[in-house]
This record gives C-alpha cells, sequence and structure tokens, in this order.
C-alpha cells in the first residue's frame, strides 16, 4: 500500500508554486505585476457583474466568484500568468438552474462541479487536452474572440433597460444619436492610446494607460456616458462562508448533477485551452493537472462562500500577459484589488465609462483572434480548413465545450478515414516455407481498415499454408482481432492454415492475450527470431 501511495505521488503533475519561480524578485519585476494585475482587476468589474446577470444572480455572486476562483488558481495553478473569474461560458449554462431552482442550487451544484474537476486532476486527465489538434485551437482562439467582441455589444445599450427574460438579462434599447457617437468615440481612443503606449513607455501597461486617460477626461469634463456604476452598485463586505441550503437528498442530487458534469467539463476544457495559449505566449508548458486540481479547489470553495464558480479566462489571460504579467504575483494582485474595490473602492471604479473598458476588450479580441488563420485555409488540407471554420461557428453559436468535442471528434474521424485507406499488401512466395504464399501488410489495422483488411486475401486460390507479414503493420483494436480471426476462419473452412509474422511487441501481447496465438516452443521472448504463429479460431466468434 505504502509503494503505491509513493508511485502514485512520484507520478503527480506538481508545479513550481513559487511567486516568481523564473524571473526572481526585483522592484521593477514586482512594478509590472501588480500594475499588470490592477489592469486585470478593472477589465474584471464589468465581465463579472455582466455575466452575474447573465446567470440572473446579484453582481456581487459574479464579484466574489471572480476574486476567489482568481485568488485561488493564481495560488496554486498550473500557469503562472493565467487568470480566472466568473465567465460567459458557464453563466449560460447556470442561468436555467438559477430561474428553475434558486440561486442555492447553484452554489451545491458548484461545489460538487469543483469536487469533479478535483477527481480529473487527481486522475491526470489534464493531459488528454494533448489530443485537440492544432486546427481546433485555431478555431476555439476565433471563436472566444467573436464570442468576447460579441459580449461587449451589451455595453452599447442605454443603460436601465435590459430586463430579465427569465434566462437572464436580456432586451434593452441601443444608443443612439450622440450618445453612441461619444461612446464609440472614446473606445475608439481608448484603442489609440493603448496601441500608441507602448511606443512612447513602458512603464505602465498599455490598457492601464487607456482606462486611466480616458476615465479622467470622462470625469474631468463631466461627460455624460455609461458608467461602470449604471451597471450596478458593486460595493459588499467580505465573502461570507455558507453551506447552500438545499436538502441533502437523493432528488437534489439528480438535480444538480447534469449542471456539475457539463460546468465542470466546460470549465476544464476552456481552462486547459487557455493554459496552452498562455503557454504558447511565455514559451511555458506543463501544469495541466495541475491547473485542474486548483480550479476544483477554487470553484469548491466559491460555492461556500456565495460566488457562482468560474474558470480560466482567456481575455483577461491576454490582458494579463499583454501587460508583462509572467509570474502569480499578478494574478493575486487582481484578485486582491478587486476586492478592495468591492470593499471601499466602489464609489471610483463606478465613475469609470464603461467605454474605456470596453476599448480594451476589444483590443484583447484583436490581439486573440488567429488572423493567420485566414490566409492558411487555402494552404492547410481541406478538412483541417473545414474544422477550423466549424469550431469557430459552433464555439460562437452553441459553446465552447461542444465546440471542442465536435471539432475532436470530426479530426479524428477524419484521421481514421485517412488510416483506413492506407492498408494494402504486396505479396510474395515464401523463401523459407515452399509452397507457402507471403501478405506483407502495409498500413494499421484497426476498425476503419477491418474491411479492407478482408478485401486482400485471396482464400480460393491461394496454397495451403498462408503467412500474414506484420512487419510494416500494427494490429490496433478488437476490430483487427476480429478481422483476423474471421479470415483465419475462411482458411480453416477451405483446409488451410493462416500464420502470422513479425508481430511488433504489443501486437503479440494483445494477440496472446485475447487467445489467438497458438505459440510454440521456438518462440523468442524478445523477437530475435522470425517465428510464425497459428491463429486459433472461434475466440471472438468470427465468421
Amino acid at each position: 500500500m505504502r509503494a503505491t501511495l509513493h508511485n502514485f505521488a512520484k507520478n503527480l503533475d506538481v508545479t513550481d508554486l513559487r511567486w516568481m519561480p523564473d524571473d526572481g524578485f526585483s522592484i521593477g519585476r514586482l512594478r509590472i505585476e501588480l500594475l499588470s494585475g490592477l489592469t486585470v482587476a478593472l477589465a474584471l468589474v464589468p465581465e463579472a457583474v455582466a455575466f452575474a446577470f447573465v446567470a440572473g444572480v446579484h453582481p456581487l455572486v459574479g464579484l466574489y466568484a471572480a476574486f476567489l476562483v482568481g485568488l485561488i488558481t493564481a495560488l496554486i495553478g498550473g500557469r503562472p500568468g493565467m487568470i480566472s473569474g466568473a465567465t460567459g461560458a458557464l453563466a449560460v449554462v447556470m442561468v436555467a438552474l438559477v430561474a428553475q431552482h434558486g440561486v442555492e442550487y447553484l452554489f451545491a451544484t458548484v461545489v460538487l462541479m469543483g469536487l469533479m474537476q478535483i477527481f480529473a486532476g487527481v486522475m491526470q486527465w489534464g493531459k488528454f487536452i494533448r489530443l485537440v489538434p492544432h486546427p481546433v485551437m485555431l478555431g476555439f482562439v476565433n471563436g472566444l474572440a467573436i464570442v468576447i467582441f460579441l459580449a461587449q455589444m451589451s455595453q452599447f445599450k442605454v443603460p436601465g433597460t435590459m430586463v430579465d427574460t427569465g434566462h437572464g438579462m436580456g432586451g434593452g434599447e441601443w444608443l443612439s444619436g450622440q450618445p453612441l457617437v461619444m461612446m464609440l468615440g472614446l473606445v475608439a481612443a481608448t484603442m489609440a492610446i493603448i496601441w500608441v503606449t507602448p511606443r512612447i513607455t513602458r512603464l505602465i501597461p498599455a490598457p492601464l494607460a487607456g482606462i486611466g486617460i480616458i476615465a479622467a477626461l470622462v470625469i474631468g469634463f463631466g461627460l455624460d456616458v455609461p458608467r461602470v456604476g449604471d451597471l450596478a452598485s458593486i460595493q459588499g463586505g467580505l465573502p461570507e462562508w455558507h453551506i447552500p441550503m438545499v436538502p441533502l437528498t437523493w432528488e437534489t442530487f439528480e438535480i444538480i448533477l447534469p449542471y456539475a458534469v457539463i460546468l465542470a467539463a466546460i470549465g476544464l476544457i476552456e481552462s486547459l485551452l487557455t493554459l496552452n495559449l498562455v503557454g504558447d505566449l511565455t514559451g511555458k508548458r506543463g501544469g495541466a493537472s495541475q491547473e485542474c486540481i486548483a480550479q476544483g479547489v477554487a470553484n469548491t470553495v466559491t460555492g461556500f462562500f456565495g460566488g457562482m464558480g468560474g474558470c480560466a479566462m482567456i481575455g483577461q489571460s491576454m490582458i494579463n500577459v499583454k501587460s508583462g504579467g509572467r509570474t502569480r504575483v499578478a494574478g493575486i494582485a487582481a484578485a486582491v484589488f478587486l476586492l478592495l474595490f468591492i470593499l471601499v473602492g466602489s464609489s471610483v471604479i463606478e465613475l469609470i465609462p464603461l467605454a474605456a473598458l470596453v476599448g480594451v476588450m476589444f483590443m484583447v479580441v484583436i490581439g486573440t483572434f488567429a488572423w493567420n488563420s485566414l490566409t492558411i485555409l487555402r494552404k492547410v488540407p481541406l478538412m483541417d480548413a473545414f474544422v477550423i471554420i466549424l469550431v469557430t461557428v459552433v464555439t460562437v453559436m452553441e459553446d465552447l465545450a461542444v465546440a471542442v468535442v465536435v471539432g475532436v471528434i470530426v479530426s479524428a474521424l477524419a484521421y481514421a478515414w485517412n488510416n483506413a485507406r492506407r492498408i494494402h499488401a504486396s505479396t510474395r512466395q515464401s523463401v523459407r516455407e515452399e509452397g507457402a504464399k507471403v501478405y506483407e501488410i502495409h498500413g494499421p489495422l484497426f476498425f476503419g481498415s477491418a474491411d479492407g483488411f478482408a478485401e486482400l486475401f485471396d482464400v480460393e486460390n491461394d496454397p495451403e499454408v498462408v503467412i500474414v507479414d506484420f512487419a510494416d503493420s500494427r494490429v490496433v483494436d478488437q476490430s483487427a482481432l476480429q478481422a483476423i480471426e474471421a479470415m483465419a476462419a475462411k482458411y480453416e473452412a477451405a483446409g488451410k492454415r493462416l500464420q502470422l509474422r513479425h508481430l511488433s511487441r504489443d501486437c503479440h501481447r494483445l494477440l496472446n492475450k485475447a487467445g489467438h496465438l497458438i505459440v510454440d516452443s521456438d518462440d523468442d521472448p524478445d523477437y530475435e527470431l522470425a517465428v510464425d504463429y497459428d491463429v486459433r479460431t472461434g475466440v471472438l466468434g468470427g465468421h
């Protein structure tokens, strides 16, 4: 038992949890991280409030989630530089639960969601994110950039005109005339400041400069434009320990389980894909399973403190990375600043014009969208181009989890089809066994190529002994075993023998375990001898 636990602990994907693991402490680095965290915190406020409205809960429920999830994942997450908080991808799933059963059931669901994510991390399932093909990643990035852009459209509506539709906040009157012109002008000015600031100075992050300058102009000249305070008041106290007030019954479990599974899956997929994206930008890899555990712990804790849960936020992570945030300090600072806004700074933060924050997010959209994907569509294989477009569209129309699953399935089927078409055989007379015919198989034998494998043989006209040489092939799955047995049965019915040669170690193990091989005394465990194996039929009922 002790040895088992030791091996389990040894294999865990443990991430360096130091606050500044690579850069080391310096005043310059600390300044960059703190300013980057402040920029992220300012951008988090309207996002958290908006997503709370989408989920149909009080704005503080979203803000507490942004604080707790952001803080915990910054402390123990798998990738320094990532930012997590309340997200729209989760909010759109939560709204139906809140509408039907109330917010207490949401808190219970978030706790169960977190426990599932912890389990996924302990089981090291985060490594399966490697199975996501690059075209799916491009589609994910493009789709999420479009989603971020569309999410900003609600800021171009007259404050106070949005209504509760029963499925979150919706409707509302669009700005028009001078208010719209002023809003667009301030957004454009913010984007221009963000674009030009790095060319003048790097003392402060460009997004922070954009927010600060536009806010000063609006407040100084008393311009009548929508502000953060028009969304909702963000003033509140510290999050309090709160056990979800739901009956501890099987019926409750049946209600929250489907939502918890969907939320856990969406949260992990979005977090792990964001982790890979941030890793590409910062040149750091690893930490997938650790990130699963961190997301799980964060959501479990958040559910007990009245938060709506969350996951990694690609938009905020991009703001952080582009602002120079590379360590855990930036994420910690963002969470702490957000809490300070709630406790003591609400009156100031509520004066910030929404146009400045929209401008920041528009620059995030421009930086996130993989513009090169538009030019490579004609250069990559047609199926890859189709997957990029498909994942982008499904991300916008449905949600991220569905888009990624669909993209992976389509990519896997395309890969299987291409491999299925590769199987073929060349024939020759056996040199070692007089009169025997050798089929040299090329290409993998699996479910997709099983039918093609059966078409390679000429049972009626073949000699009494037929040798199938797998030197350039692999026996992959149960369908392959079935195909071999079925072919051996046909030869057996015709009074002939089918033998297998040059099995790789894993193919030999697979066939022997299934009981197909008749292993003779000449079998060499290191396969230094070319041994022919007879096939035992009737094991899987092949015909």
